[in-house]
């Protein structure tokens, strides 16, 4: 499981250094993907052929699942963990979810994130805004279970 919270670097050929703690989950390579916040996901293969297997069961005529398709499939990228533990995040990715120099890598359970350190602050500002969260995360049951 993707879990914690690290600062990393993208040099100059836009490699990314992977939380060691990460790369063995990433032995057999990973996806990545554009986000849903701004941001990048890394992906597993074993779980983006589990979401790419839902999407295609999404019907072509819903122009919502079209959409879903362009964001996840005309984005994504496969990669492959280099021997220092590093990955190449494309250009374009880099672009578009505003990765520079310094990058914000989220472990989110299954998979992980990657943000660029201005918009995390943003996301990390409202999922600290504990009023909100007794509010918007009221419907799912968290119950802890015995």
């Amino acid at each position: 499981m993707f879990l914690g919270l690290y600062q990393h670097r993208i040099d100059s050929k836009g490699r990314l250094t992977i939380p060691s703690r990460f790369r063995e989950m990433l032995s057999s390579g990973a996806y990545v993907t554009l986000g849903f916040d701004r941001n990048l996901m890394v992906l597993t293969p074993d779980v983006f052929q589990n979401i790419s297997e839902r999407v295609n069961q999404m019907s072509l005529t819903d122009p919502v699942a079209r959409q879903l398709r362009r964001l996840i499939f005309a984005t994504a990228d496969r990669v492959e963990v280099d021997r220092s533990g590093r990955i190449l995040i494309p250009q374009f990715l880099r672009e578009t979810a505003g990765l520079e120099s310094q990058v914000v890598v989220v472990g989110s359970g299954t998979y992980f994130e990657l943000w660029s350190p201005e918009t995390w602050s943003q996301q990390a500002s409202e999922i600290q805004n504990t009023e909100a969260n007794a509010q918007r995360f009221a419907a799912f049951d968290l119950s802890i279970g015995t």
